[in-house]
């Protein structure tokens, strides 16, 4: 038998000798499945992320300045936070196409970092939630920044990516322990 035949024998051996109804992104025979929102009536949702990048003062201060040799990170990086969040749903498998209503996002400088703090916000009226897109919107945000500002420094680091709060759906509202 060869190791990925293995590999897959035992994961889906796992998943149904592991069934928990609370998995309904798996089938009853542990496969992957889209879930089925259709019953549900669309409602208000929205979903708050964040993250940050952390990087030298020398290059937080060059960024500020307007000083990077590929141009304007700051914009650069906000854009693609936006049409990423917009493409979720092809970059994510099981995730759900959704009408986003409205994307924001902020990339605000962090002398404490030093770097910056990136925090997405994504509202929809749908029948499932826009965690997803909010945390690809920081994640593309952040590596963007860190493309546009990698002739600076090669060692920024992108980190603390999370789910800060959501509102809408039957699970109800969530608010992170530990704000940003």
């Amino acid at each position: 038998m060869h190791v990925l035949q293995l590999c897959l024998l035992t994961t889906n051996n796992y998943h149904m000798s592991t069934s928990n109804p609370s998995l309904s992104h798996l089938n009853a025979q542990g496969d992957a499945q889209m879930v089925d929102v259709s019953p549900k009536i669309p409602t208000r949702r929205q979903a708050i992320a964040a993250g940050q990048v952390r990087m030298s003062q020398s290059t937080l201060n060059a960024i500020e300045a307007g000083n990077s040799p590929k141009g304007d990170v700051l914009g650069t990086a906000k854009l693609a936070g936006i049409m990423a969040a917009k493409q979720t749903a092809n970059l994510i498998p099981l995730c759900h196409p959704l009408p986003l209503q409205k994307i924001e996002v902020t990339l605000t400088p962090d002398e404490t970092l030093p770097g910056y703090q990136i925090q997405a916000t994504v509202i929809t009226k749908a029948e499932t939630g826009v965690e997803m897109e909010a945390l690809t919107a920081v994640s593309v945000a952040a590596l963007t920044l860190y493309d546009m500002a990698k002739a600076l420094e090669k060692s920024m680091q992108i980190e603390n990516i999370r789910l800060l709060s959501k509102t809408g759906g039957k699970s109800g509202d969530y608010v992170a322990s530990t704000p940003i």
